[in-house]
């Protein structure tokens, strides 16, 4: 069975291990950040502490605590407690703790807690055999995920299971954090005589970004590779720090935070606020997001925000996602800017929208009704003897080639779905009609 070669749950914590790993908090007063869910009085916090704890998932971006809390239960729960990681671990394995599990609670009445870190990497199968024995007690099931829960762990785990979301950490949590691993002769860097600069300081809590494992290990990085000075103190100066925490490539620091962009760009373009949207595009680009799920969100916001106030918008849209394949990027970044000026300038109006939202709607309720004799298919020898097409009346014989004839089933006369606006080519239309 994986149980992770990697034992950050030995309480006998190697010293050449990372700081970050050293500094692992052994209980809840040692961890940093998280009072919205770890605080005292918070629900979770007297789960732990009273040793009942359910079924929980654990999501935020990368440096936040989630294996650390993890750590925190193995060390105050009674019940056994296995880690192992969804990227290395199969079905198999799975089914072996599950059965383990089952045999400790028969014969000995002790829970076992499964801390599977990377959850989001099991695929649904995988998930959907974790769902028995969680409904059943037999694990109390402790996910972790950088991704967004909803969109990658079943819903049927996800009813079973408490959702908790960790938040980056603040500036005074990393600074608490740096503080005492710069003094804890046992764990942290206590033993060696440092010095930190307020803008070196300054420098790492804002490009660790919330990261606590990335300002320690910035912070491990300068103490082991700079010499002393005269007086025998390691200098972290600016220079320093800048060097040991390189500024890293643009990643999405969480999996939701892919949606959270996505929906800011389509809100800037909706606002036609177009330097914003050339900007969240420029972030998911950089970011590592694939273009063509960006354009195929242009092509969508194309008709929902703008439709018929600038039909050429959909155009653009669709030229911008074939460019994309035929020219590919970087240089199809280019063709995707276009688009987004192009959207984002254009008049807005989101009308088709409603439009087909409400009569999907009457649909769904049930609102359906005949279709009319006279709008009824011709085409099949036998059909005018059931009277189809009887009474239908052909526009294009007709003046300005309309004529006045009901083409809604009965119970829907009168019934309007497309309401157009008074933004650019809508503006026409809306003349049109009135006419």
């Amino acid at each position: 069975m994986n149980r992770d070669m990697e034992d950050l749950f030995s309480q006998n914590i190697d010293q050449l291990a990372p700081l970050a790993d050293r500094l692992r908090p052994r209980s809840l007063d040692e961890y940093f950040g998280q009072k919205q869910i770890i605080g005292k009085g918070k629900l979770l916090r007297r789960a732990i502490e009273a040793d009942r704890l359910s079924s929980i998932i654990l999501y935020g971006p990368p440096g936040t605590g989630k294996t650390s809390l993890a750590y925190v239960i193995s060390q105050v729960s009674s019940s056994m407690f296995i880690r192992m990681n969804a990227v290395n671990t199969g079905i198999k394995e799975v089914r072996t703790v599950i059965e383990d599990a089952r045999e400790q609670l028969k014969l000995y009445g002790k829970k076992t807690i499964l801390f599977l870190d990377e959850i989001h990497r099991f695929n649904k199968a995988q998930q959907d055999g974790l769902l028995p024995s969680v409904e059943k007690g037999e694990i109390i099931l402790i996910g972790a995920t950088t991704e967004n829960p909803f969109f990658e762990v079943n819903s049927a785990l996800l009813s079973r299971s408490q959702i908790f979301k960790l938040e980056p950490l603040t500036k005074q949590d990393i600074t608490e954090a740096i503080s005492l691993a710069m003094t804890d002769k046992e764990r942290g860097l206590g033993n060696i005589s440092l010095k930190l600069s307020e803008e070196a300081l300054e420098h790492l809590l804002t490009t660790a970004n919330g990261d606590l494992r990335k300002a320690l290990n910035a912070l491990e990085l300068a103490a082991a590779t700079t010499e002393q000075d005269e007086n025998g103190v390691i200098q972290l100066t600016l220079a320093v720090m800048e060097e040991s925490i390189q500024q890293p490539a643009m990643r999405y620091d969480t999996g939701d935070q892919r949606y959270d962009m996505m929906s800011a760009m389509i809100k800037s373009i909706r606002r036609s606020a177009t330097d914003a949207a050339l900007y969240w595009m420029a972030r998911m680009l950089e970011s590592g997001e694939d273009p063509k799920y960006i354009a195929r969100r242009l092509i969508v916001h194309s008709s929902e925000d703008i439709g018929m106030a600038n039909p050429s918008a959909l155009e653009q849209a669709v030229a911008a996602f074939s460019a994309l394949e035929v020219v590919g990027m970087p240089e199809a970044r280019i063709n995707l800017a276009q688009a987004i000026i192009y959207l984002a300038e254009s008049p807005k109006s989101n009308s088709v929208y409603t439009a087909i939202d409400s009569a999907i709607d009457d649909v769904r309720k049930g609102n359906l009704g005949q279709i009319p004799l006279h709008l009824r298919d011709t085409s099949y020898s036998g059909a005018r003897q059931f009277g189809h097409g009887k009474g239908y009346k052909y526009p294009h014989d007709y003046p300005n080639h309309y004529v006045d004839q009901e083409y809604l089933p009965k119970e829907l006369l009168n019934r309007q779905y497309y309401y157009p606006s008074d933004q650019g080519m809508e503006a026409k239309i809306q003349q049109r009609k009135r006419k």
